[in-house]
C-alpha cells in the first residue's frame, strides 16, 4: 500500500473516534435528568469543535502552496495567550490545568498567525487527552540557540521509538497511527507536521519518564531590531 493511500486510511480512523464518542454521548444521555443534559451538552460541544477544528487543519494543510498563508513577524506570546484563553474551560471541564511560562526574550517570531495557533492548539488538546485529573499541564516558550521553542508537556503514554525518530529527522511525511495514544494523536502531529515544514519551523518531542514535551522551533524575526 503506498504512503498517501495508507495516511489516508489512518487519517479516516482517527477521524472516526471523536464521531462515535459524540454518538456515545447522545446515546448514554438522560434527558430527565438537567444536571446530565448539561453536562453532556458541554461535553458533546467540546468534542464536535475539536473535530472542526482539525477538518479546517486538514483543509488547510492540503492548501498550503495556494498563497493563502502569509509569513510576517508574529507576537508568539500573544498566541499562546489566546491559546490559552479558548481551551481554559477545557482543562476546567477535564478537572485540568495549563500553565504557562514564558523566558523568551525575543518576542517575535517569523510565523503566520492561523498555523502556528493550530499547532500549539493541537500540543494542547494533547495535553488535555494524556493527563490525568487533577494534573498540571506547562506551556513554555523559551529562546533555543537562534529560535523561539514552544513546548508543552503531558502525561501521556511513551511516543514510539519511530516516530520519535521521524519527528528528530522531520521525515513525518503522512498521517500515522499511533496505538497508544489514539484519538487523532498522530493526525495532529502530521498536520502540525506540515504546517512548520511551511513556515521553515521544526517539531520534535522529547520523552520523560511520565509523558513527552511537543515543541515547535520558531525562526526569530528581525524586525523589532530595526526600531
Amino acid at each position: 500500500m503506498n504512503l498517501e493511500v495508507n495516511g489516508i486510511l489512518v487519517a479516516a480512523h482517527e477521524m472516526k473516534a471523536p464521531l462515535a464518542l459524540m454518538r456515545q454521548l447522545a446515546l448514554c444521555l438522560d434527558p430527565e435528568d438537567p444536571n446530565e443534559v448539561r453536562e453532556y451538552q458541554q461535553r458533546l460541544i467540546s468534542v464536535s469543535e475539536r473535530t472542526l477544528k482539525q477538518v479546517s487543519d486538514l483543509s488547510k494543510a492540503a492548501r498550503l502552496e495556494d498563497g493563502l498563508f502569509e509569513m510576517e513577524p508574529v507576537a508568539v506570546r500573544n498566541v499562546c495567550d489566546e491559546v490559552e484563553s479558548e481551551l481554559n474551560s477545557l482543562f476546567r471541564l477535564n478537572s485540568k490545568k495549563l500553565e504557562l511560562k514564558y523566558t523568551n526574550k525575543s518576542r517575535l517570531v517569523i510565523a503566520n498567525h492561523d498555523l502556528l495557533y493550530s499547532i500549539i492548539y493541537n500540543f494542547c488538546v494533547n495535553a488535555i487527552k494524556y493527563s490525568t485529573a487533577n494534573s498540571i499541564s506547562r506551556l513554555v516558550v523559551k529562546d533555543q540557540k537562534g529560535h523561539v521553542r514552544v513546548s508543552v508537556r503531558d502525561f501521556g503514554p511513551a511516543l514510539p521509538t519511530k516516530i520519535y525518530k521521524k519527528l528528530a529527522t522531520n521525515s513525518l511525511n503522512a498521517p500515522v497511527d499511533i496505538s497508544f495514544r489514539p484519538d487523532s494523536s498522530g493526525l495532529g502531529l502530521f498536520i502540525a507536521t506540515k504546517f512548520a515544514n511551511f513556515m521553515h519551523a521544526n517539531i520534535g518531542a522529547i520523552r520523560h519518564r511520565d509523558g513527552t514535551s511537543f515543541y515547535v522551533e520558531l525562526p526569530i524575526s528581525n524586525q523589532a531590531s530595526l526600531f
